[in-house]
């Protein structure tokens, strides 16, 4: 079969399609046929080993496992031998890593039956952004009926998907993001918007109940000035400096005030989650926001211009 592969660090230029062997399901395991898959920013950071402490864990002069991609949705080829409720055939989405491929090895417990009424490429671009806007907002920040909630980075993929499932949630929605993307804000059901180009909303009189920064770049203590007195500020990502910031001083900006500033950490792949997020696509509560398409040869292409653009929403990969 064909898969994408990279044997060094670096950039999109290291990307290589080669043929490997077709794998094989045992025990838990689904393979799945690849239909599309998506790009998001572990991706190319696994790709260029930025930060640097990815090497520790993955390959200190090249990387120890060559394949890239983890979102994924397709048809199940074939299953392990304790595969209980998928059979060649059904049409999935989820989580497999490897997935810039013909097929991909997935966890049954990282897979759920895909919407009918959604695409291949609409299903591969919600997995790991929607997951981690939903535990951001929903297990981190504790997102109640009623609060005026902030998006940071609204308009890339987390941001989409954490902009519509707040407004799922009942929570009046303020998007921050470039001038660019104001409209498609408004169109996925932002409240306010606010363009980051022209204002800062940390500078504002508006308080908020949560705030849910995608990308953020303030220093805490002007988040801390932006929150309401029993406020929230859930860091997703970032630079690593605002990782450390958060990760080291965090606690310690939470002492007092009743406010609080914490980092939530990279989502967790569970199945039951998946299956809220199959609901919210089905009924069309979210959709997905793509940017971009682009075949598996021209991966290497895909990568670049996620790097080099701030896209809308997701950038998805087809393979069949």
């Amino acid at each position: 079969m064909k898969a994408v592969v990279y044997h060094k660090y670096g950039s999109p230029d290291v990307l290589q399609m080669e043929d490997v062997e077709k794998p094989t399901p045992k025990e838990n395991r689904v393979l799945v046929k690849v239909h599309a898959a998506s790009i998001n920013a572990g991706d190319w950071r696994e790709m260029r080993a930025d930060p640097f402490l990815i090497r520790m864990g993955g390959g200190l002069l090249r990387p120890n496992d060559p394949h890239l991609g983890g979102d994924v949705a397709g048809q199940v080829e074939a299953v392990g031998e304790n595969v209980k409720h998928f059979r060649p055939g059904d049409e999935v989405f989820g989580c497999a890593h490897g997935s810039f491929a013909e097929y991909a090895l997935a966890r049954e417990a990282y897979l759920v039956p895909k919407p009918v009424n959604r695409s291949f490429e609409e299903a591969a671009a919600v997995p790991i952004a929607a997951l981690t806007a939903l535990q951001g907002l929903r297990d981190t920040g504790g997102i109640q009926s009623g609060q005026k909630v902030l998006i940071q980075g609204a308009s890339g993929g987390v941001g989409t998907f954490a902009v519509q499932i707040a407004k799922s949630f009942g929570a009046e929605v303020t998007a921050v993001c470039s001038t660019r993307n104001l409209d498609m804000a408004r169109s996925i059901g932002a409240d306010h918007v606010i363009d980051y180009t022209r204002e800062d909303f940390t500078r504002d009189r508006q308080r908020y109940d949560l705030v849910f920064a995608v990308n953020g770049y303030h220093s805490l203590s002007a988040y801390k000035r932006a929150l309401s007195p029993q406020g929230i500020y859930v860091c997703a990502g970032g630079a690593l400096s605002q990782i450390l910031q958060i990760l080291l001083f965090g606690s310690l900006m939470s002492r007092n005030e009743g406010k609080k500033m914490v980092f939530m950490g990279i989502a967790k792949v569970v199945q039951t989650d998946l299956g809220y997020l199959r609901e919210l696509l089905e009924t069309g509560k979210i959709a997905p926001v793509i940017d971009a398409r682009y075949p598996l040869i021209e991966i290497a292409t895909a990568m670049r211009y996620v790097e080099d653009t701030h896209a809308q929403g997701k950038v998805v990969i087809t393979v069949v």
